[in-house]
Order: structure tokens, then sequence, then C-alpha cells
């Protein structure tokens, strides 16, 4: 299906839990716009994750301000295809102008007049700006020390969807961030004799003194921290809202029967390395661990909340056979791994946007998710303008700042000096006599 030539204000491209968010917020301004999505509203949701993922958050922040989860407790995790009809039901709380089924191919600004090109599978489309709300999860990375054995198999992490898929025998997972260490732990309980390869992690409490994370991260301000610190690009969360919601506990991990071996290092002659870090990694895990109770602790004394005390909390188990004797080298026949699963995150593609908004590596240069592009906006990136901004509360204010930016733009573009004022003026009265004298 193809169209007649599109004019609108702003275009967004994307209607996951960014687009929706830029929407609502366009609407409020009444800045005509147009979202449009290749998938289907949140699709992300559907089609990127596994069967039993619940949201990392619970239903009470892990979501927009206007509208909650009313068939939830507000401590739950909302299942994942909850969390897509709840943007759909969003979406449609303020009848949002999304067309789904149409791929944006190509944005290129405009030479000799204002707004962009877009080129899109129904056509073209003119846009006085463009709002790429893709989001950070858009193609599955998978290192290149991957093995091209073909008796392996190999999927990423988005392409995990329940242990019934997977091939008889043991199975690697490689990465122990959020997706990583619940798929292992999925997997194990299923069954499945299991590897996991435990890289440098954060590693929070899922609750403390009846209090979530992620309201410890709220009230200790951790949320608004506008920058990573130093030496922590590649550093991971460990966190989980499975089963209702628990810390990740790397030692019971390997207690339940888990095998955790450190990063991964390389694959030759059917057998895979490991780096000589596990221990390091959980320790470093663990003083991350206890820096934030000690933190949640000071503020209870500071504030003078009535708190119950939750002394067992920093108790850990000893250390795993794992971590005082850890595996470096595994032959995979032997071990019995017929499956790889890499929960190494995803990579960008903004080959669509031939715009002057990128780095000389591709990275979008941008303050806030306004680009040096004027008129390019980006919104859904990690650390876009906090450490929140990944999260479903965190893009809807990071939205709220762009639009408002928009909005600003627009009453600037709009400025009429004084000799156009009285020009619009005598063209008025002109006008109103034709009409008396017809």
């Amino acid at each position: 299906m193809t169209i007649g030539k599109i004019e609108t204000d702003t275009l967004v491209v994307g209607a996951g839990q960014a687009g929706v968010a830029m929407s609502e917020h366009l609407t409020k301004l009444g800045v005509p716009h147009l979202v449009l999505e290749r998938n289907r509203i949140a699709e992300g949701w559907r089609t990127q994750r596994w069967d039993s993922l619940v949201a990392n958050g619970p239903t009470w922040h892990d979501r927009f301000p206007g509208l909650e989860f009313d068939d939830l407790d507000d401590d739950a995790f909302a299942p994942k295809d909850r969390v897509a009809a709840y943007f759909e039901a969003y979406a449609d709380k303020f009848d949002a102008p999304i067309r789904t089924g149409v791929e944006v191919k190509k944005v290129t600004r405009n030479a000799d007049r204002p707004g962009f090109t877009v080129d899109t599978s129904i056509g073209e489309i003119q846009a006085n700006r463009v709002v790429a709300a893709t989001g950070p999860f858009q193609h599955p990375a998978i290192p290149p020390i991957a093995p091209t054995d073909d008796c392996l198999h190999q999927i990423h992490s988005s392409e995990y969807r329940n242990p019934q898929q997977l091939p008889e025998g043991a199975v690697l997972v490689v990465g122990a961030g959020s997706s990583g260490v619940q798929i292992a732990d999925e997997l194990q309980r299923s069954g499945k004799t299991v590897y996991l390869s435990v890289g440098p992690h954060d590693r929070p409490p899922r609750a403390y003194r009846n209090r979530d994370f992620c309201w410890w991260l709220g009230v200790l301000g951790e949320w608004d921290a506008e920058a990573m610190k130093p030496g922590t690009e590649h550093v991971t969360i460990a966190v989980s809202g499975a089963r209702g919601g628990h810390t990740v506990d790397f030692r019971k991990l390997a207690k339940q029967g888990l095998n955790l071996v450190g990063r991964t290092g390389t694959f030759a002659n059917g057998k895979v390395t490991f780096e000589k870090d596990l221990a390091e990694n959980i320790r470093n895990g663990d003083t991350n661990y206890l820096e934030l109770l000690d933190a949640a602790d000071a503020y209870i004394a500071r504030n003078g909340l009535d708190l119950p005390e939750e002394p067992q909390a920093r108790t850990l188990l000893p250390d795993p056979e794992c971590m005082t004797n850890p595996t470096l080298e595994l032959d995979l026949a032997e071990a019995g791994i017929t499956t790889i699963i890499w929960a190494t995150g995803f990579t960008t593609d903004y080959s669509w946007l031939d715009v002057n908004a990128f780095d000389d590596k591709g990275k979008p240069q941008h303050k806030r998710g306004v680009s040096t592009e004027p008129g390019v906006y980006f919104v859904g990136l990690p650390w876009l303008s906090r450490r929140g901004s990944t999260f479903i509360w965190g893009v809807w204010h990071d939205a709220k700042h762009i639009a408002d930016h928009i909005a600003t733009q627009r009453k600037y573009a709009s400025y009429k000096d004084a000799d156009q004022r009285e020009a619009e003026k005598v063209s008025d009265i002109r006008d109103t006599k034709k009409k008396s004298i017809a």
C-alpha cells in the first residue's frame, strides 16, 4: 500500500515505550505529529523476550504516570505480554497517531527548504523534525569469539523462549546480566546442566528493609546520576523480578547447581577457555550490594524512618568450589554442551538516519536527546539524561524534555517581525473587503 505525500511537523520513528511517551507529550503540547512503527506497538516486549519474563521493577515504579496496572498489585512484576498490552492501552488513552506496519527506510535533510524527507515503505513524508525512538535493543550483539561449529546450537538471548525449544544437552549461557542470570536459572530449574559465564556486574538487593531496590535508588538519588562512574561502562546489572522477585546471589546459584565460570575467552579445537576473574567479579558484585545496604541504613538513620532491621541481608554464603578452584577450560563435547546462549546485549543501527548527528563511531551525539543535527532527536537510549533513562518512567520524563524543546522551537519558527505582522494585517483587510464585495 502506498500513499500520497504526507506532511507533518514531527515524525516519531518507533512505537515502543519511547515512541508512545513521545506521542503523549507532543499531543499535550498541540504539536502535529505522526508515529511510525514497522511492527506492532511495543513489539520488543512481544517477540524479543522469553515466555516467562516479567518486568524487573514493580508495577508502582515501572509505568507511566498517567495509567496504573489496575489488575496487578503495586508490588507485582508485570508479565511481558501485560507490559505490551499496557502500552497499547496507553496509546489508545490519548488516541496516539500511530501507523503500524510501516518501515522508515531513509531520512535526509532537505537542501533547499526546512525539514527532512523521509522515505518509507508506504511513500514519502515531509517532516520538520524527526525523533528516533527505536531504543537501544535493535540488533542482537554476538561477539566475534563465537565458534563456527555447526554442531552447536547458538542463539542470542532475544531468541530464547523456553527450555523446551533447546536440543538435548547442557547449555553455556554467556553473560550474567539480568537476562543471562534469569535464563540460566530457568534452564537449570528445568533439569538442564547449565554453565553461566559471569563478568563484571552490579548486584543490588531486590528489596531491603521493606523497600524495593527501585525505591532505594530513587531516594538515594542514584536514578538521577548523569553519567556512569569511570570504569563501569561494561558493568551489567543482575536483578530479577522472577518468581515474585528475589535478590540475585551467585553463591546461591552455585549451591543450587549452576556451574559458574569467569568471562568467556576463546573457542578453539572444540574447547572454550574462561578468564580467572570469577571470584573477583562476584566479590565486586558483593561490594556493590553491601554499599547499597550501607547507604540505605544511613538514609533510614538520617531520616528517622521506622523500617524493620534486616541483619540477615548481610550474611553471605561461603565461597563455592567454582570460586576457589575455577574452571578455566571446558571440552564442549565432554561437558555435553550442545547449546550456547549469548546474553551479550544489543547494538543500535541508525543507517536509515542520514544526518549529521553521529560521531566517527556511529554513536549519537546529543545533549539530553537533542542532537547535534538541528531538528533530530533521540529518546529511549541508556543514560540519555540519567541512569534511569532506559526504565519506563525515565523514558517518559526524557520524552517530556524533548517535546518541550520541540514546542519551543515551533514558537521561534512561527515568530513574525513588525513588517511581517503589518503585511499580514494589510492582507487580512484586503481579504475582508473582497468578501464584502462578493
